[in-house]
């Protein structure tokens, strides 16, 4: 009997089981709400959640500050500590570098969704999936089985799925080694896997590709992607502060650079020559954000297709 998380709107627009930020920052904060599927105001849904906000800051004059000088450690505080104690406790906020996050945000046990008959078997490894990615796999006939990141090969290959889903999730990827040589043994098992965000630099570094903190990384729904395959532009949702090396990447021979960032030519994108493998840097299932790029779960769907059919086609040669 696999455990079904409860908190798990599958229907609704929630990303997560729970809110993940440590705080909020805004200029104006509405006390009033008027969305449709809205059951309640911004702040008594922080206070539940135990998240601290501040409002009336300048945001703009904050956003080219980080610009300038590069994604940094903050604090809020509404207790009247004064200024040395603020900054020796920011001191003692951990940098970003070399800190793992996944495993505060992966679910605790495996669960399933979708139908028992359907065409697909996904086995999704959660670093802190977005539940439309569950969505996005649930609308192309997939029956989902979510897996925590720790969860040994052997108990995921038992279930017999058709392809993998590395799935996105926060921290610096070069601190999860153990992941990493996770995902160089699901790439010896032949099977199609997709990537997105975290589980895209995973992938990268299980192909020896390193991973670069960026200066202040790429926050938004609007970043421009290069499909250098197709030779389309989409507009992406992206939400990362880690990036592939793009040197590296164009130096393997094995690694094919499929999408780039247009605004600072950054890796967006690869696949493995010769076989069923990709991952991106955005969140294709968007959640807030863009559909430009929902044709990659059409792209992995396809490939557990033909990688089943090569399969029935062997055996039926042999």
């Amino acid at each position: 009997m696999y455990w079904k998380f409860p908190a798990i709107p599958l229907q609704g627009e929630s990303e997560g089981p729970k809110v993940s930020i440590a705080g909020l920052v805004v200029k104006k904060f509405s006390e009033v709400w008027s969305r449709p599927a809205g059951t309640g105001s911004l702040e008594d849904y922080l206070i539940a959640a135990g998240i601290t906000g501040i409002s009336d800051v300048d945001t703009r004059m904050l956003v080219r500050h980080i610009r300038d000088h590069g994604a940094q450690n903050a604090i809020i505080d509404s207790t009247g500590l004064d200024d040395a104690a603020l900054r020796d406790r920011l001191a003692a906020a951990p940098d970003m570098s070399a800190l793992e996050l996944a495993s505060t945000v992966t679910a605790p046990k495996a669960y399933e969704v979708g139908p028992e008959t359907a065409t697909n078997r996904v086995a999704l490894i959660d670093f802190g999936i977005k539940l439309n990615s569950i969505r996005c796999l649930l609308e192309r006939d997939c029956r989902v089985r979510v897996f925590p990141m720790k969860t040994p090969l052997k108990d995921i290959l038992a279930w017999k799925p058709d392809g993998v889903l590395l799935g996105n999730g926060p921290g610096d990827p070069g601190a999860m080694p153990a992941e990493v040589a996770f995902v160089k043994e699901v790439l010896k098992s032949g099977l199609p896997v997709f990537g997105i965000c975290l589980g895209h630099q995973l992938l990268a570094q299980a192909m020896g590709i390193g991973t670069e903190k960026m200066h202040h990384g790429h926050r938004g729904i609007n970043h421009p992607v290069r499909n250098l395959i197709t030779g389309k532009d989409e507009v992406t949702s992206q939400n990362h502060g880690f990036v592939v090396s793009k040197k590296q990447a164009e130096g393997n021979p094995e690694i094919v650079l499929t999408h780039i960032h247009l605004n600072d030519g950054s890796v967006a994108g690869i696949s493995i020559k010769g076989r069923p493998v990709f991952s991106v840097q955005s969140h294709p299932e968007a959640g807030p954000g863009p559909l430009d790029s929902q044709y990659l779960f059409d792209d992995f769907t396809a490939n557990m297709a033909a990688s089943r059919k090569k399969v029935k086609g062997t055996v039926q040669h042999a």
